[in-house]
């Protein structure tokens, strides 16, 4: 079965590269010192990482920070605590949004 997106690609990825290896190298060094602990710990951001991997809706992103948290240490109720955050802020953008409409609506009835 063909799909839209190849799981091959994540474990591919370092492969970007190959277009330009300098700009590459200088973003795979940023990304891997983003994700060292800090003043949050790997765990946290591993789901952040999850959560925002569901509000931009990367299947690879879902799939590596999936990984990465378990090995973290996150379990799968931590997990989808996190993806409902992403869906309670994914819902109130969409509802506040409303709010557009709501002003349309009262000017074009008024």
């Amino acid at each position: 079965m063909n799909h839209y997106y190849c799981g091959q690609h994540l474990k591919s990825f370092g492969q970007i590269a190959e277009g330009n290896p300098g700009l590459a190298g200088k973003f795979f060094d940023y990304y891997g010192a983003v994700f060292e602990a800090g003043a949050l710990s790997k765990r946290e951001k591993a789901l952040i990482g999850l959560a925002v991997a569901h509000a931009v809706q990367c299947p690879y992103c879902i799939e590596a920070y999936s990984s990465k948290a378990l090995e973290e240490g996150a379990d799968l109720e931590m997990m989808t605590e996190a993806v409902h955050v992403t869906t309670a802020i994914r819902g109130g953008a969409s509802l506040v949004h409303g709010m557009q409409m709501l002003e349309h609506v009262k000017r074009q009835t008024m």
